[in-house]
Parts: structure tokens; sequence; C-alpha cells
């Protein structure tokens, strides 16, 4: 996986963004006065977060791996059938 080793310093930054999004909710649950549109927000602020980061992942993925010019039909259809899934899954 190139696209994580290459773009890992970038990818380790959102991740770190996320923990302290997560962190803060956690923060603001434990002081039980933490209006619920603030935690609503923060929850969607999460989400979002983790969406760019599934997106980035998976756009490195598929350049990289399904859209190799160098790769059999074999491999791009397996590499298909694997983002397919994780797709599903993300998505359920």
């Amino acid at each position: 996986m190139a696209h994580t080793i290459e773009g890992r310093k970038k990818l380790l930054n959102r991740i770190r963004r996320i923990k302290g999004q997560i962190e803060a909710l956690e923060t603001a649950l434990e002081k039980e006065t933490a209006e619920c549109s603030v935690v609503l927000q923060q929850i969607a602020s999460i989400r979002g977060a983790v969406g760019g980061l599934m997106m980035t992942v998976l756009e490195g993925h598929i350049r990289d791996h399904i859209g190799a010019e160098d790769i059999s039909l074999i491999q791009r259809n397996a590499d298909t059938e694997q983002v397919i899934s994780v797709l599903r899954s993300y998505v359920k």
C-alpha cells in the first residue's frame, strides 16, 4: 500500500485530529453540562473527519491498485471486489 506509506504523516495527523475530537466529545459528556446540540455537532464533525480520512485512503487505493496499468484483469477484479466490500460495510 504505497499510498498509505507515502502519505503516512498526513494520515497520522488526520487521525490525531480525530482522536482530539473524540476526546473533546468524551469530556463534554463527562461534564454532564454539554448541550445536546453541542454533542450532536461534535459527533457530526467526527463523522465528517472519518469520512474524509476514508476518502483519502480509498482514493489512493483506487489509483494505485485498480487504476494501475501494470496489473492483470484478475487482480483488478479482485481489488474492485475488495473496494466494493469495504464500501458496503462503511455505508451500513
